[in-house]
């Protein structure tokens, strides 16, 4: 499978980097024949954390991941950043599912484009 590989670094809030990659991501799964594929690793693992509370009229990444996974991109998430960081599989946000260093291999070889954020 080709198309666009996002790997996202960042924390979810603090900086907008997941927002605008997740922004990106979701306007190139909108496209006929575009897969995406997300990958969180380090800190962007708390990403997919389930149940995330943030300010009226805050971006909410949860959402947007969940809105990602709906027009069928793939959201995986680091399973060593999510033991360090103590994220449970059962409290991953609908569409994320736990990953590793493996299948992020696997999804870099097949990508067409590589993002970085």
């Amino acid at each position: 499978m080709a198309g666009t590989l996002f790997i996202l670094n960042d924390p979810p809030y603090g900086t907008e980097r997941c927002y605008n990659a997740l922004r990106l991501a979701g306007s190139l799964a909108k496209r006929e024949g575009e897969p995406v594929r997300v990958f969180l690793i380090g800190d962007a693992a708390a990403c997919a954390k389930g149940g995330q509370k943030v300010p009226e009229g805050y971006y909410k990444i949860e959402h947007m991941l969940h809105i990602l996974a709906r027009k069928g991109g793939e959201i995986g998430v680091c399973g060593t950043c999510m033991d360090a960081r103590g994220i449970r599989e059962e409290e991953l946000a609908e569409g994320c599912r736990r990953s590793s260093m493996e299948e992020l291999t696997g999804w870099t070889r097949a990508a067409d484009r590589v993002l970085v954020f």
